[in-house]
């Protein structure tokens, strides 16, 4: 199996969840692998956090971790971990083919500002991409632990299917977990421009077939993405226009006819599901920052792809807005109407603190 696997990791005030995610990302086994953790400039001491866990002055709190998956994150590894702590520009330069500075197993980029989703990961995967023995960029939410065999599994599954640019893991849900998040991925409904996770809430009983869900998956979930360097260099990095929300998908369709999509039904993962900006399966626990992004990002997207569909994606919105209402959200149906009509330059209401920490895009991202 020649090559190496760069781990890239989005941290923006989480480093809590990202050096648990680290603690099991360092018991993998069966491929040579680095990390690269992004920070999205974060204001919550993520750097000195995750910096004193490399240097094992702090452990994991493995109080709240579920007791059935504890052994993924108990003993710590040993310590310390070797770390390069870099800035944006050093990262850039790295990028630029001047030196890819140092092989150590555990990089550390500070971003220069929050660059959202897309943004954040992308500055990790041409750095990644500097790197000659680069074979495969494993994107990984920071809000997951993983199990040993996880990364193996993903490029072995690769590894029989040339076609495959992006593979999908089994993901489940951290809370509960004996159960599916996604199965690899989603499916789109290409009338509302709506998702829904392949699997999602049925009780796992270990793995199933993959060509079946291959077939039916419109996209890789973005919590695990094993992306090839042959993907990346023929069809891009990620859209960085959305910030947040259908950067996955835009991604999918623009390798449409040049690669497929894969699932390695025996790369297991566990997710918090949106630990950092709110998001959730459940609508009514949604954040104002992710009912924004997702009805502003979904119109972006079907506009770009699926243009004669605007009007059931917008009856879709009408739909959300009275549900918003029905739930005793006016603030929010009313930021869904704004969004509605003008998605590109809409800015959401500054006095929601949930959206506030959050900024929108700037002009030149729009």
């Amino acid at each position: 199996m020649a090559g190496c696997a760069f781990v890239v990791i989005l941290n923006w005030n989480g480093w809590r969840d990202t050096i648990e995610c680290l603690e099991s990302l360092l018991r993998s086994r069966g491929c040579p692998f680095r990390v690269v953790v992004c920070d999205n400039n974060s204001v919550d001491e993520s750097i000195a956090g995750i910096t004193a866990w490399a240097e094992g002055r702090l452990a994991v709190d493995s109080a709240k971790t579920p007791e059935s998956l504890r052994h993924l994150v108990l003993p710590p590894r040993t310590k310390p971990v070797e770390l390069l702590v870099l800035t944006e520009a050093e990262s850039a330069a790295a990028a630029g083919g001047v030196d890819a500075i140092a092989h150590v197993p555990l990089t550390l980029i500070r971003n220069n500002e929050n660059r959202g989703f897309a943004g954040g990961v992308n500055v990790g995967i041409r750095f990644a991409l500097a790197h000659r023995d680069c074979a495969w960029v494993w994107v990984l939410n920071n809000d997951t632990i993983v199990d040993p065999d996880a990364m193996a599994e993903l490029v072995a599954h690769v590894a029989r299917d040339p076609r495959i640019g992006i593979c999908g893991s089994s993901v489940l849900y951290y809370h509960a977990p004996q159960t599916v998040q996604a199965r690899g991925g989603a499916e789109l409904d290409r009338w509302f421009g709506v998702t829904r996770h392949l699997g999602d809430g049925e009780r796992w009983t270990g793995p199933v077939e993959a060509l079946e869900v291959e077939r039916a998956m419109s996209y890789v979930l973005g919590a695990s993405m094993l992306v090839t360097r042959a993907f990346l260099e023929k069809v891009g990095l990620m859209a960085e226009d959305y910030f947040l929300y259908y950067e996955e998908l835009d991604w999918a369709m623009r390798a449409r006819g040049r690669f497929s999509l894969g699932y390695a039904p025996s790369s297991i993962i566990w997710h918090k599901e949106g630990a950092s900006i709110g998001s959730s399966s459940a609508p009514a626990r949604r954040s104002a920052l992710s009912d924004y992004y997702g009805a502003r990002n979904r119109l972006l997207f079907m506009r770009r792809f699926f243009p004669w569909r605007m009007p059931s994606v917008y009856t879709g919105i009408v739909l959300s807005i009275l549900k918003r209402l029905k739930r005793g959200q006016p603030e929010r149906a009313r930021e869904l109407f704004r969004i509605m009509l003008a998605p590109k330059s809409y800015v959401p209401h500054e006095g929601d603190p949930s959206l506030r920490r959050f900024r929108a895009p700037t002009d030149g991202e729009r």
